[in-house]
């Protein structure tokens, strides 16, 4: 018979991609997830991952099997709830955000929906919001879109997983942010190999921090680094005050910064809004919702 644990698991390791997280989300042992998704396949009687030297992808039977397991995952999570006197006022909506969106942006869409719900809010990466995601934990995310995800359209539903809407809000490219006072501050463009002699400033909240430093690294670019932090607010107000440069998507320019292009650092990320489809607050009234949300960022 499968087990809630067998579905846990197997969900996880979808999510993560990698045994390695899904065991460390999991708080279990690498060793025990294998043996329960060994045992999750035995009693269903085909392989459902695929895994290589550093991919974890799942089989033809293992797509077969996700919007199965994502269903089971919601039943349970129901039947945990019934008879515990109905829903509870508050929170109406637990939202999930990650943590490099720019602080005008998350105010304006926070706001649109604080006027429909009473909000409960997590931050996390897009892998920790999309993992409380299927575990029914929060309601909806505001993280990065992956390819599928992503239409020329906000308020059109496009091609995420069975049970998971997802509307696009905004694509940007990632720059190279300066003091406007910079030697560099008046160019459009530079070469990376002009920024060699450069003080720079890590973001440790962003998402292609390894594409970055392989970037640099493999145009002999070996920096010095000023300062190594979470908080994208303290790491753009430094750039401002002139302690060092960093790499950021173009919309966390703050004053006191001017954004430049590198060539070659071609990156670029799409940010929007997942959510449960058996939330009972995505109802036909929720394509007007993210209408209204993508109003207010207008400004922002």
């Amino acid at each position: 018979m499968i087990k809630r644990n067998h579905i846990r698991h197997f969900l996880a390791i979808a999510d993560a991609g990698s045994f390695a997280q899904a065991a460390a989300r999991l708080h279990i042992t690498q060793p025990t997830l294998s043996a329960g998704i060994a045992d999750l396949e035995r009693r269903v009687g085909a392989r459902l991952f695929v895994r290589d030297r550093r991919h974890v992808r799942l089989t033809e039977a293992g797509g077969a099997f996700l919007p199965i397991a994502r269903d089971l995952e919601r039943g349970f999570r129901a039947a945990d709830s019934f008879g515990q006197g109905g829903p509870r006022d508050w929170p109406s909506l637990r939202f999930g955000a990650i943590r490099s969106v720019a602080s005008g942006a998350l105010r304006a869409i926070v706001g649109v929906l604080a006027g429909e719900f009473g909000i409960e809010m997590i931050e996390g990466t897009d892998y920790e919001l999309r993992a409380a995601l299927a575990g029914g934990r929060i309601h909806m995310a505001l993280t990065l879109l992956r390819e599928g995800e992503v239409a020329g359209e906000v308020g059109a539903e496009v091609g995420a997983e069975v049970g998971v809407g997802a509307y696009p809000l905004w694509h940007e490219p990632y720059r190279m942010l300066v003091p406007v006072g910079h030697r560099l501050a008046g160019r459009t463009c530079v070469a990376a190999e002009e920024l060699a002699s450069e003080i720079m400033i890590a973001r440790r909240s962003c998402e292609i921090l390894e594409e970055t430093s392989r970037f640099f690294t493999g145009a002999g670019v070996r920096p010095r680094f000023a300062l190594r932090s979470d908080s994208d607010e303290r790491c753009l107000s430094m750039v401002a005050a002139g302690l060092g440069i960093t790499t950021a998507p173009a919309s966390l320019a703050v004053a006191g910064t001017v954004a430049i292009d590198v060539t070659g650092y071609d990156f670029t990320r799409s940010v929007g809004l997942l959510h449960d489809k058996a939330w009972p607050g995505s109802g036909e009234d929720v394509r007007g919702l993210f209408a209204d949300i993508a109003a207010a960022l207008r400004p922002a």
